[in-house]
């Protein structure tokens, strides 16, 4: 513990100079205020809990940190009292806060959260309810977000409450599996499914989804099906659902007034949509997916591509300047910026982490990795982040790799490769990881190999060859279909690329792109692979370039806003709020 002195008022021979102390800590006063306590010493007060259990404490240590006691003991009648009962608080909760008042520590689980919130929102603990927020936020998944969304509601904490929303918006067309969906309210319901921002697979979902929650208490729910109705937008679906599917259902054949939608929808089909007055239900929701590239050339520059527009915008400015990072998503919502190399050339650790559901995403840092990489690959399995091979910081190439555990926020080492691979190119297809390529150190020279990590069995196993030797390719999975793409062979930068199908085993050459590049960013987006920046022996490109597998053909695209070079940091994103054009 340190103490500060300060010299406030002097003079030598003055005799009003004075020095101010200031003591920089109270974790001492407050460990003899606990042993107080626990030897039952100077308490002047006993709390009671709904279950009867007392817990003793001191009127003037509970009244320095919370509101609520500090009124209690000092404006009510509980002042002049030595036993006070404390309703609507369990006293395990009641007993870990009065331990957080005196020590400063708690722990927050989700066998004691839900019992913890609203007893630290009673006694207006606000740095517990934070955490206990924090930590509902951090377990959002479609099993539970409902729940979390409704605590959030009830006791009022309105971050944690957009934030559940914005994860119920994203994860919608898992949510509405679950049981937690059923019990939604009526005006929860229609609040939801109003949503411009609800990201769903097609607008049928929403149907069925209403359907489904009406039936489970069809009693009471019949009543609001015809406003339901109003906020699914039938016209989006195809001719033949509606015809088949919405018409037969027995529930909008009992409705009379649902067949205005009905009709809505297939004159939309039938007739000029351009002649059809248009309301919400002919409106797209906003929950597609758009490409967000993370760094590259310019100091610590985000930028993101609208596909419905063919437009890139500049996105949240990453924390570190990172080159040669790579990019990954889990859970559907948080985006990884991992490794790389900074303006300073120095290899990074170092991971940052986007959260797609707050309303205004912001980098943050996360835990960083076992080894510093550059040159390397990423992939995801399961929400696991897998990151393979690479630099280190002595530029020696690396045979090993490594995993986190979003869960836990722990990486942890898995088995190495069969041989280093820098400049590798990585991608997940079937739950399997795929390296592809590289340079090898021991051969000098890229390499054609690839090998393929089977994470039940902690083990790579090597796959066919590719046609072509090749560092520095990017990689990525459309239908199915695992693509090596451009690269350098050791003499010359190649615009070939090749596709894998576990099926037959082989590599396949398909068309070549317009122009040959190293590494780019490769990820598929709508039924296409875009390739994003890269450069070749004297270029740094701002190019983008899709693949339409249906003609084998490469189309360019908007370029990005400035030189792209050296970055496979380019994924697939939800569109939440902020990704949208002006």
């Amino acid at each position: 513990m340190q103490n500060k002195k300060q010299k406030t008022e002097s003079g030598r021979c003055e005799n009003y100079a004075k020095y101010e102390y200031n003591k920089s800590s109270y974790e001492q006063t407050y460990d003899v205020f606990q042993s107080l306590r626990q030897d039952g010493l100077l308490c002047d007060i006993k709390l009671k809990a709904d279950d009867n259990k007392i817990i003793i404490a001191h009127k003037v240590v509970l009244a320095s940190a919370s509101p609520y006691f500090y009124a209690m003991f000092t404006k009510f009648s509980e002042r002049n009292h030595d036993l006070v009962v404390i309703r609507q608080i369990d006293s395990t909760a009641l007993h870990l806060l009065i331990n957080f008042i005196y020590s400063g520590k708690i722990m927050v689980t989700k066998d004691n959260v839900q019992i913890l919130l609203p007893a630290a929102n009673l006694l207006r603990l606000e740095e517990v309810t934070e955490t206990c927020c924090e930590f509902l936020h951090s377990q959002l998944c479609p099993t539970n977000c409902i729940g979390i969304y409704t605590i959030a509601d009830l006791h009022s904490r309105t971050k944690l409450l957009t934030s559940s929303e914005l994860y119920i918006q994203q994860h919608f067309s898992e949510v509405v599996g679950g049981d937690e969906f059923l019990s939604l309210s009526s005006e929860q319901m229609v609040k939801f499914i109003s949503s411009d921002k609800l990201i769903v697979s097609s607008e049928e979902k929403v149907f069925e989804c209403v359907i489904r929650w009406v039936k489970h208490e069809l009693g009471s729910r019949k009543c609001v099906l015809l406003q339901l109705m109003e906020h699914v937008r039938l016209p989006l679906t195809s001719k033949n659902y509606i015809l088949k599917k919405v018409v037969e259902e027995p529930l909008i054949k009992n409705c009379y007034e649902c067949k205005d939608y009905i009709n809505e929808a297939i004159n939309f089909h039938l007739f000029n949509a351009k002649l059809i007055p248009r309301t919400i239900r002919h409106k797209p929701r906003y929950g597609d997916k758009v490409l967000l590239d993370i760094g590259g050339i310019e100091p610590t520059c985000t930028q993101w591509y609208d596909p419905k527009i063919n437009q890139w915008h500049f996105g949240p400015e990453i924390i570190t300047s990172r080159h040669r990072a790579c990019g990954a998503v889990v859970k559907n919502n948080l985006v990884f910026a991992v490794g790389g190399m900074d303006n300073g050339h120095r290899v990074l650790r170092s991971v940052e982490v986007l959260d797609l559901s707050f309303e205004s995403p912001g980098w943050k840092p996360s835990v960083e990795m076992l080894v510093e990489r550059m040159d390397f690959g990423v992939g995801v399995i399961n929400n696991y982040l897998y990151a393979v091979g690479g630099r280190n910081h002595s530029h020696f190439a690396l045979d090993n790799a490594e995993v986190f555990d979003n869960n836990t926020q722990e990486w942890s080492t898995i088995c190495n490769m069969s041989i280093t691979r820098s400049y590798v190119g990585v991608g997940v297809l079937n739950n399997l990881l795929y390296a592809v390529g590289g340079f090898n150190d021991a051969l000098l020279e890229s390499v054609d190999t690839v090998e393929c990590y089977h994470p039940s069995i902690d083990k790579w196993i090597e796959v066919a060859k590719m046609c072509e030797h090749r560092s520095s390719a990017g990689v990525g999975v459309l239908d199915g279909v695992l693509y090596a793409v451009g690269g350098f062979d050791g003499n010359k930068f190649l615009s070939s690329v090749e596709a894998y199908r576990p099926s037959t085993g082989i590599w396949t050459p398909i068309g070549d792109m317009q122009f040959p590049r190293q590494p780019a960013g490769v990820v598929a987006l709508d039924g296409l692979l875009y390739v994003v920046g890269g450069e070749d022996e004297c270029i740094n490109f701002n190019t983008v370039e899709c693949y339409n597998p249906k003609t084998n053909t490469w189309t360019l695209v908007a370029s990005l806003m400035n030189t792209k070079k050296h970055s496979r940091g380019v994924v697939a994103i939800n569109r939440t709020g902020f990704f949208k054009a002006c």
